[in-house]
């Protein structure tokens, strides 16, 4: 079940990232791609990461940070941003706590078996803290450019 709205503001978080601590609150007065994604390292996830990384210099110009969120570890994580020199923070949410508050967890099929795991999505918090767009159960072919659009119209 959600706790988020689109139009409301975000109940504040905190998390562990490569980069420590972090709290939603720590982004004030910027915008913030907060994108969930199924498992560092797989084909998907790694070109998604990518695009983002490719991307990032457009993402700060419009003053816009990146953060990944999975379910791996810090140490899997640190190795997905070494592997791919990654500019952003990822997230490590193993007890799917920011998960369940995005309502991202959902039962997929993996080679013929019902397995729980994380849909891929993205949220877009603007300066405020507010919800203002969501994209949910995507593809990763031309999303990233699809988010950054989305910012630029703002």
């Amino acid at each position: 079940m959600s706790q988020v709205e689109l139009g409301k503001k975000v109940p504040d978080w905190t998390a562990e990232s490569n980069n420590g601590t972090i709290s939603l609150h720590d982004f004030a007065g910027k915008r913030l791609v907060l994108y969930f994604y199924p498992k560092d390292s797989t084909p998907g996830c790694t070109t998604q990461a990518q695009n983002f990384r490719d991307l990032v210099t457009e993402f700060t110009t419009e003053n816009t940070v990146i953060i990944g969120v999975s379910r791996d570890s810090l140490k899997s994580h640190q190795n997905f941003i070494t592997k791919q020199e990654l500019p952003f923070t990822l997230i490590s949410d193993p007890d799917e706590k920011l998960c369940e508050m995005f309502g991202v967890m959902k039962m997929k099929n993996m080679y013929g078996k019902q397995v729980r795991g994380i849909e891929r999505s993205t949220f877009l918090i603007n300066e405020e803290g507010v919800l203002i767009q969501e994209w949910r159960g995507l593809k990763v072919p031309g999303h990233v450019d699809k988010v950054l659009e989305t910012i630029k119209a703002l």
